[in-house]
């Protein structure tokens, strides 16, 4: 539980994001540097990482995240700044797989 000068929240949200194509582009050293991405844009929106798991198509996420914050935003921001920079860092692999310059798909699950 959080609270604030007015309020007391608990707000968690699990998150999937798939690749495009769900292409099999992830490796265990790919996953964790997601990770460090994702939980440094979380820090940006004030939220907390609590728990981030992936596979070799798509990743889970686990955020608390305070009642300010649109989780459409965040999540914006999540897939937007991760796909920039895994493109960045990762510009062989992800060639290879044949993703161009798009590495999510649009879709997500949010529960």
């Amino acid at each position: 539980m959080r609270t604030g000068r007015h309020i007391a929240y608990n707000l968690h949200a699990h998150l999937v994001f798939v690749t495009k194509y769900r292409t099999d582009v992830f490796d265990d050293a790919m996953l964790k540097r997601c990770e460090e991405m994702m939980r440094e844009v979380c820090g940006k929106f004030e939220t907390e990482l609590k728990e981030f798991n992936g596979e070799r198509d798509h990743v889970h996420l686990l955020v608390h995240y305070p009642p300010k914050i649109a989780l459409s935003k965040l999540i914006n921001s999540l897939k937007g700044d991760s796909s920039r920079y895994l493109r960045a860092e990762y510009t062989g692999r992800i060639n290879r797989m044949g993703l161009g310059s798009v590495f999510w798909s649009r879709s997500y699950f949010a529960g």
